[in-house]
Parts: C-alpha cells; sequence; structure tokens
C-alpha cells in the first residue's frame, strides 16, 4: 500500500494571505488530511522571506495540528540543527511527541539558503558538522540521563532532558536531502528515514543517491526494512488537465520566482560542503510550468493524469510516500480543499487497493 501525505511549504507573500488567514488554512486542511486518510503533516523551518517563512518553527505549526488531530503522523520536515542549540531541540520535540501522544517523526536538515547563516552568524563550511553532531547530541538526551556532550560547538551536562518521548527508544528520525551524495549514503549507514525534495534534482542522479541510501542502510542493518522515502510534490487536480494547468500556471511561476529571490546569494557564493549549489539559479530560470509539465515534476492534472503521474514516480523512485504541497503560492482554500478531496477520492484508491490485492494473492 502506497501512503499519501501532506505538506506546508508556504510560497505567499504577506499581502496575498496574512500569517493568520494561511495557518487557519493549512490547520483546516490538516484536520481534513486526517479525515480522508493521509499517512502524514509535515511542514519545514525557514526564515525572514515568503520561500517558507511562514514557519519559523515547524514545532508550533504541528502542536496545533496535533491538537486537531488524533492518527496522522506529525513530521517536522526538517528543523535545522545549525541554528538551534540541542537541548532545545531534544526538549521541544519530546514534549511534541508528548502532546500528540507519540505521533512525531522528526526530520533534520544542514539549511542552504545563505543568507540565513549570514543571519543566524553560522558558517556554511560548518554546516555538516553542527549538523551531524546535533542529531547526535539531541539521540543522546532523548535516550540517556546525566548527558555531558562536547564538540567543537557545544559543551554541556550532566544533563537529563525533560519530557521524555512517548516513542521509544526515541522519535523515529529522518534526514533531509538534495542532491548532495554524501547525506544519502550517511543517512542510510544511520539507520535514518529519508526526505527528499525532487524539485531541482536531475532525476538520473536522484535515482542514483536513493540507491546509495538504500545500500547503504541495507548493508549497515540487515535485517531491517528500509523505510518508504519521503518525496515532496506540487499537487493540484482538477476535472481537466486544462483546468489543473490553468489554475497552477500562476502559483508555479510564484514558487519558482520566491524560490529564485531566497537563493539569488548562490549566484556571488560557493561551498565545499554544498557542491552544485551555485547553479541553482541557472536552473530555475529554465524551471517554467511547461519544464515541469514535461519532465513530469509535480502532480499537475485531472485525475487520470495525476494516477499517471504518480505511477510514474513509483516506477522512477521505488518505495516512496509522497508528500503533496496543496496549499502552495497563492491558491485559495476552496482550490486547495477540492484537489485534496479529488485526489483521495480518485487517485488513492487506485495504490492502496491494487496493493492490497496483490498482497491478498501471495
Amino acid at each position: 500500500m502506497t501512503a499519501f501525505g501532506i505538506n506546508f511549504f508556504s510560497t505567499v507573500r504577506p499581502e496575498q494571505k496574512s500569517a493568520q488567514q494561511y495557518f487557519g488554512e493549512a490547520l483546516r486542511l490538516s484536520e481534513l488530511a486526517e479525515e480522508l486518510g493521509f499517512s502524514h503533516v509535515r511542514t519545514v523551518e525557514h526564515y525572514f522571506r515568503p520561500y517558507g517563512g511562514m514557519t519559523p518553527s515547524p514545532i508550533v505549526f504541528l502542536s496545533a495540528v496535533a491538537a486537531r488531530t488524533s492518527r496522522i503522523r506529525l513530521v517536522t520536515g526538517a528543523v535545522l540543527p545549525i541554528f538551534n542549540h540541542p537541548i532545545k531541540i531534544a526538549g521541544e520535540t519530546a514534549m511534541l511527541d508528548a502532546i500528540s501522544g507519540g505521533r512525531l517523526d522528526v526530520g533534520f536538515g544542514r539549511a542552504f539558503l545563505p543568507e540565513e547563516f549570514d543571519a543566524f552568524q553560522r558558517s556554511m563550511d560548518e554546516s555538516r558538522a553542527r549538523f551531524e553532531g546535533g542529531i547526535e547530541a539531541v539521540r543522546r538526551l532523548w535516550t540517556e540521563t546525566d548527558v555531558v556532550y562536547e564538540d567543537a560547538f557545544y559543551k554541556f551536562g550532566p544533563v537529563t532532558s525533560s519530557p521524555r518521548p512517548v516513542q521509544q527508544p526515541h522519535p523515529p528520525i529522518a534526514i533531509a536531502a538534495v542532491g548532495t551524495p554524501a547525506s544519502f549514503e550517511w543517512a542510510g549507514r544511520q539507520g535514518f528515514g529519508l526526505m527528499v525534495v525532487p524539485y531541482l534534482s536531475k532525476f538520473e542522479s536522484l535515482q542514483k543517491n536513493l540507491c546509495s541510501y538504500r545500500d547503504a542502510f541495507a548493508a549497515a542493518h540487515p535485517g531491517r526494512a528500509v523505510p518508504a522515502v519521503q518525496m515532496s510534490f506540487h499537487l493540484h487536480v482538477a476535472d481537466t488537465d486544462a483546468q489543473a494547468v490553468a489554475e497552477a500556471t500562476g502559483p508555479m511561476a510564484q514558487y519558482v520566482g520566491l524560490f529564485k529571490d531566497s537563493a539569488s546569494a548562490w549566484a556571488s557564493r560557493s561551498s565545499a560542503g554544498y557542491p552544485g549549489y551555485a547553479e541553482i539559479i541557472a536552473e530555475l530560470d529554465s524551471m517554467t510550468m511547461e519544464r515541469v509539465l514535461c519532465e513530469k515534476r509535480a502532480f499537475i492534472g485531472g485525475t487520470d493524469t495525476v494516477a499517471d503521474l504518480v505511477r510514474n514516480a513509483l516506477d522512477l523512485f521505488g518505495d516512496i510516500e509522497p508528500s503533496l504541497s496543496v496549499l502552495w503560492s497563492d491558491i485559495a482554500y476552496p482550490v486547495a480543499e477540492r484537489s485534496l478531496r479529488l485526489f483521495a477520492a480518485e487517485v488513492m484508491p487506485r495504490f492502496t487497493s491494487a496493493r492490497a490485492a496483490v498482497m491478498a494473492r501471495v
């Protein structure tokens, strides 16, 4: 059975939707997603700009989702150790795990926007060390008492973190990766889950990176099943392909434009820890709706077309759990709700019933 979740990555200007309106709509869609059988709600940590900046704290948003739901998984997609002390991450995520009754998956990311590093006065060259060390410190704080920790950036202890997580030994950990092969391999070796945004990756490279992740996981953790990879896709479903494309073309242009604005510093920056990121601007310059449709980078169309696009993604990438963005750019709430309901009614059953039928014959 293929599971489908939803994710919220705000790409809306404040004059288009206030924070109050945006979060009101996102929370209504989260409740609806649980009602319709989706597997997870996820949001990210970003700052300042309309590109993701509505959610500087995924934990705050997911706490509100937890209060309105009872079954759906909550995913930080992701918290950023580079900008947060591990004691704070460990305590707040354990608190959310308790509030939600043990429904939290904790996704960690390295961050990649130069202006965020500049604002927090962090070096991009320290990103990987702070990322890996931060995750290890959080894991120990979740699972041990009287923790004494020291690395190049933090020294603390003995500390016993409170509250303790509901899930034992700790909430599932997932790693956000974009295109750096080392990130995929490291996540696999650690036995962590994986979250991927395939928007700027060449699909051939992404397929290789996913193979590296799965091979590394299997080699380091024999006997454990490799988890499905959460992969983000824009979703927009309408009665016809023409209607869906017409409705989504403006929002897609806005998404790409806001992404380009936030990533613009890469035009004059480089970091050994982020190979290839300087080419982001050139990639975004050519990311039109025509290209998105041609390369099947989003699930946009009527229900039959979207089902075909989902099949294509499963064929290309194997065992994935699509994480669908429905409230992106300035898409109106009624349109986003229609899209989610159509997908749940007309597309999801094709990937649950078919799998169930196959398993019943085994």
